[in-house]
């Protein structure tokens, strides 16, 4: 078992280490693309559970979390 491992963990350094050294000189090489700023969230309304109407805006500078769910 012991045997077996070592193998395993040679092989994988072996078929690791080009694709490492590739990603060090080529960041495409893993498909990485730049990062967009997140954009703010479009204003909408809903209703709470008791039936009032809650907009987005009301919770300006505060975190979100918007939770949907849909049974088909």
């Amino acid at each position: 078992m012991k045997r077996a491992l070592a193998v395993a963990l040679v092989l994988v350094a072996a078929v690791a280490t080009p694709a490492a050294r590739a990603m060090e000189h080529d960041p495409s090489a893993i498909r990485m693309q730049p990062y967009d700023p997140p954009k703010p969230a479009p204003a909408f309304a809903l209703p709470d559970l008791s039936g009032k109407t809650v907009r987005l805006g009301d919770f300006k500078g505060k975190i979100v979390l918007v939770f949907f769910w849909a049974t088909w």
